[in-house]
C-alpha cells in the first residue's frame, strides 16, 4: 500500500457517515495525512427535490452543513487525526466529493456503504458506487450500515 498524504471523507451528520469519518481519521493518523472532511448541501428545497436518490441525508443550507462539519471534525480528532481541514460544497454528494478530491489532490476517498445495496442504489446508482467509478484516487467503501 502506498502512503496517503491527503484523505477525503464526506459526512452528512448521520451516525453512519461518522463511522466513515472515524475510519478515515484512523487512517490519517497512521499516515500522518491531512484529513479533509466535506459536506454537500442543497441551496434550497427545489434543488434537493431534483435529486431522486434517497441514500443520503439531505443537508439543506450551508449553516446545517457547517454544523455537520464541526461535529465531523471533533469526531475525527477523537480518533487521532491531527491535520484536519473542512469544506462545504453546494450540489449532490457525488459532485461535492469529486470536486473536493480534485481540489485537494486527494490520494484516498473514504465513503460509507449507505445506498449501495438498496433497490434505488442498484437501479439509479449510489454515492459509493458513483464515486468509485468516477474517482481517479483510491476509494475505500466502509461498511457503515446493514442493508438488505
Amino acid at each position: 500500500m502506498s502512503d496517503y498524504s491527503t484523505i477525503v471523507v464526506g459526512t452528512d451528520g448521520s451516525k453512519s457517515s461518522l463511522l466513515a469519518v472515524e475510519r478515515a481519521a484512523k487512517i490519517a493518523a497512521v499516515f500522518d495525512a491531512t484529513l479533509v472532511i466535506g459536506v454537500a448541501f442543497y441551496e434550497d428545497k427545489e434543488q434537493a427535490s431534483q435529486t431522486l436518490r434517497q441514500e443520503s441525508v439531505t443537508v439543506l443550507g450551508d449553516e446545517t452543513a457547517r454544523e455537520n462539519l464541526e461535529s465531523g471534525k471533533a469526531h475525527a480528532e477523537k480518533f487521532g487525526a491531527t491535520k484536519v481541514e473542512t469544506t462545504v460544497r453546494s450540489g449532490t454528494p457525488v459532485q461535492a466529493l469529486m470536486g473536493i478530491v480534485n481540489d485537494f489532490d486527494a490520494d484516498l476517498l473514504v465513503v460509507g456503504n449507505r445506498g449501495i445495496n438498496s433497490l434505488t442504489g442498484r437501479l439509479l446508482g449510489s454515492v459509493p458506487a458513483d464515486v468509485a467509478r468516477q474517482s481517479d484516487c483510491d476509494v475505500m467503501i466502509v461498511h457503515t450500515v446493514n442493508e438488505s
